[in-house]
C-alpha cells in the first residue's frame, strides 16, 4: 500500500504564492518518479508536473516559468512551487506517484507496485483575482 498525502493548498491573491506537498509513505519502493496534475471545476484532470528520481523536471506549458517541482528522496516528499498565480490555476491538485517498471524489481515485486492506488487525495488551490 502506498498513502500519497498532499498538503499546502488553499486561498491566495492572484500574483500569490503556495507551495504544496505530497509525502509519500508505504511502500515508497514502488514509486520512481512523480507527477502533479490538476483538476479544475468541469474540466478533465491535467498533468502540471514531473519529476524523476534523479531529479529532471518537466512542465505544461501553461506553468513554465512560475511553477516549480521538487523531490527530497529521504523524506519521500515532492513539492511543488506556484508562483505568479493566476485565477486560472484554481484547481484540485492531485500527487501521483509512478510505480516503478524496471525489470530489476523482478516480476513479483512489479505486478504488487503496479497494482496500487498511486494518486493522492488532492488539495484545492483557489486563485482570487
Amino acid at each position: 500500500q502506498v498513502l500519497l498525502a498532499e498538503s499546502g493548498g488553499g486561498l491566495v491573491q492572484a500574483g500569490g504564492t503556495l507551495r504544496l506537498s505530497c509525502a509519500a509513505s508505504g511502500d515508497t519502493l514502488c514509486l520512481s518518479s512523480f507527477a502533479w496534475f490538476r483538476q479544475a471545476p468541469g474540466k478533465e484532470r491535467e498533468l502540471v508536473a514531473n519529476i524523476t528520481r534523479g531529479g529532471a523536471a518537466y512542465y505544461a506549458d501553461s506553468v513554465k516559468g512560475r511553477f516549480t517541482i521538487s523531490r527530497d528522496n529521504a523524506a519521500n516528499t515532492v513539492y511543488l512551487e506556484l508562483s505568479s498565480l493566476e485565477p486560472e490555476d484554481t484547481a484540485v491538485y492531485y500527487c501521483y506517484g509512478h510505480p516503478h517498471k524496471g525489470a530489476d524489481y523482478g516480476p513479483v515485486l512489479l505486478e504488487h507496485c503496479n497494482s496500487l492506488d498511486t494518486w493522492g487525495q488532492g488539495t484545492p488551490v483557489t486563485v482570487s483575482s
